[in-house]
Order: C-alpha cells, then sequence, then structure tokens
C-alpha cells in the first residue's frame, strides 16, 4: 500500500461558506446513501456556494475519482451548456478525501482553470466532537 504524497495543499481561509457572486466558488463532495433495491451506492454533489443551488450531482456504485469527475463536469454542462476552460479561475473547494487529491481528479480540475482549496482537516467536526446544544429552563 502507497503513502499519500505529504506537501502543501492549499486550505480554506478563515471566510464565510457563502461567496458573493455566482460561479465564484463551488463545493463538491461525495457521500454514500442506501437503496433498498441496490444495496449502498455513492452520491457526488457540486453546489455553487452563492446560490446554493447543485449545478452537477452523479450517482454510482463505487466512490471512485471519476464518479467525482463526471459531477464536476455535469455542473460544467448544466451552468454553461458545454465544457470549457475558464479565463478567470472558480475555486473548487472539497475536503481531504483521497478522491479529491488524486491524480485524476487534480488533473480534471486543471484542465478545467478550477483553482482547488481544501477544508481544514476535522473541519467541521465530526457528530462524536461537536457540542451538545444547552437548554434552555
Amino acid at each position: 500500500m502507497r503513502k499519500r504524497a505529504k506537501g502543501h495543499r492549499p486550505r480554506a481561509k478563515v471566510m464565510p461558506s457563502r461567496s458573493q457572486y455566482p460561479n465564484q466558488r463551488w463545493a463538491i463532495d461525495m457521500i454514500r446513501v442506501w437503496s433498498l433495491q441496490d444495496g449502498w451506492a455513492t452520491l457526488a454533489c457540486v453546489i455553487d456556494t452563492c446560490t446554493r443551488e447543485i449545478v452537477g450531482w452523479r450517482l454510482s456504485e463505487n466512490g471512485k475519482a471519476k464518479t467525482a469527475e463526471a459531477a464536476l463536469q455535469e455542473g460544467l454542462i448544466y451552468r454553461f451548456g458545454k465544457l470549457k476552460r475558464f479565463e478567470s479561475k472558480i475555486v473548487l473547494r472539497s475536503d481531504n478525501g483521497l478522491v479529491f487529491t488524486s491524480k485524476s481528479f487534480t488533473k480534471t480540475v486543471k484542465e478545467y482553470n478550477f483553482s482547488q482549496e481544501f477544508i481544514t482537516p476535522y473541519t467541521p467536526e465530526r457528530p462524536s466532537q461537536r457540542r451538545q446544544p444547552r437548554r434552555c429552563s
């Protein structure tokens, strides 16, 4: 088993998660969902952080980088009508998952002139580390 390469990854700066203009920053993530007919599947979603609109998604039996790439490409087609390289960069925010740091995915991100940034590890916190809400008496 190979170790993940260590190096500098551009971290998300302390800024609100919502951008001021559409197509300024997109966010991508993957989640496992259960289907009674087909069992476990992976859902990749891309949202525009200004409008909070889902611009691309892909449901797949596996959670490989190709699933995330397809969701990103679907977002480009939905928003711009075609796959194209941008003059100005759109920031693509994701977590530090192996899918989003893979060679295949980062190559696709660079091809379309996205600027990739990663959230700080454990932010947002894992559910077991969250504080319990205070009860009013």
